[in-house]
């Protein structure tokens, strides 16, 4: 989805900047695409990608499962339509408090990696089920964890028993490779480390093996198909649980809302600053839901009315009073931008809404508006 500059007509009404346009139809057809690629895997949504109840709904009516990591997300994701058992609790780090509502409201999978979180789990959820985390390398990924998640392959086994005597029931692993993961090679790495546990606690069964999420998507640079992320998976399925593979989940999270979003945004100023440096102000920033511009982590494609003319090198910075809103500090625009010209990021449909600020500096929450372009279609006759 790429148009809002080009053809705003098609957006009733007209947003008013900062808003983000999410296209349901393009997160449908990446439902699909995913589908096709992985069919043997079941679908949690990570709704902390875009936690839009549009988006929501669209994806329970395609047959999508969630992945939530919060009371206020498990509400969401029922209130537009899902069933409590395609819910899975996918945070480690957790209050008793919250595990026990997750519970009460029906959600019976649980993400653990820690002997406290074991705990807690067999307090207040008693007879769940558990998946535990392992670590992975997510080095290669455009938002790494830092270690913030997951257990040795030691500490997993530990889990793994550990459970069993708590009685709750061990649903399996998983693992995550980060976000924007550009290696596809990182999730067979994540499948032999869950191979390695599997063999280790046995005869402790482990029916399930969730890959995380990490797929990626197109922003300035070319990345991996998802047909390479499929193929390594597949042949890391192949080689690690010959004769019988564990039932599959995903967690895809930017994969489906990425490139389904564009968000529109206006010049408030161009102005020349000391040594006659350029800087180029947007409406919105990184507190306004472009955070993961911070150490230009994700580097997003700009369109403005002016392309295809001169360029040259700019900072582009956000609106609000704080030095470190800025988004690029060498980046080519064109020369013609002056106040009032939209400017369109492009592939922002994730963590974008979900990151922006609830009012710094007064400025709102990021607006969305989702439309459906297979219904904007105009007839031949």
């Amino acid at each position: 989805m790429v148009w809002p500059l080009g053809s705003m007509d098609t957006v009733s009404p007209k947003p008013r900047t900062p808003c983000l346009v999410v296209d349901l139809a393009t997160i449908r057809d990446r439902y699909q695409t995913l589908r096709q690629a992985l069919p043997a895997a079941a679908v949690l949504y990570a709704v902390k990608a875009n936690p839009a109840p549009e988006v929501l709904a669209t994806l329970v009516a395609a047959g999508s499962g969630f992945d939530v990591a919060s009371r206020a997300e498990i509400a969401l994701v029922l209130e537009a339509g899902a069933h409590p058992e395609t819910l899975c609790f996918g945070n480690p780090v957790k209050k008793a408090a919250d595990v026990a509502a997750a519970a009460a409201a029906g959600i019976r999978l649980f993400v653990t990696d820690s002997y406290e979180d074991l705990g807690v789990l067999a307090a207040a959820a008693p007879g769940t089920t558990v998946l535990v985390r392992i670590m992975t390398d997510d080095s290669r990924s455009a938002t790494p964890f830092g270690g913030k998640f997951g257990c040795s392959v030691g500490d997993a086994i530990q889990l793994i028993r550990r459970a069993v005597k708590l009685g709750l029931v061990v649903g399996g692993v998983s693992f995550h490779v980060g976000s924007q993961q550009l290696d596809p090679s990182a999730w067979a790495g994540g499948i032999a480390t869950s191979a390695e546990v599997a063999a280790a606690v046995a005869p402790i069964p482990l029916p399930c093996l969730d890959l995380g999420g990490g797929f990626p998507v197109p922003y300035l640079e070319p990345v991996p198909p998802l047909c390479d992320c499929a193929a390594s998976i597949n042949a890391a399925l192949k080689r690690h649980f010959p004769g019988r593979w564990p039932a599959i989940a995903i967690e895809p999270g930017r994969f489906l809302a990425a490139e389904a979003g564009v968000l529109c945004s206006e010049v408030i100023r161009v102005s020349h600053r000391a040594g006659g440096q350029r800087w180029v102000y947007l409406d919105i920033g990184r507190y306004g839901g472009l955070a993961e511009t911070e150490g230009e982590a994700i580097r997003y494609r700009l369109r403005t009315p002016h392309d295809g003319g001169p360029i040259g090198p700019a900072v582009l910075a956000g609106p609000t009073c704080d030095g470190d809103d800025v988004l690029y500090r060498n980046i080519d625009l064109p020369l013609e931008l002056r106040a009032g010209d939209p400017v369109d990021l492009l592939a922002a449909g994730a963590y974008t809404a979900s990151y922006a600020s609830v009012g710094f500096n007064g400025v709102p929450p990021l607006a969305v508006q989702c439309i459906d372009s297979t219904r904007r279609i105009k007839p031949l006759l």
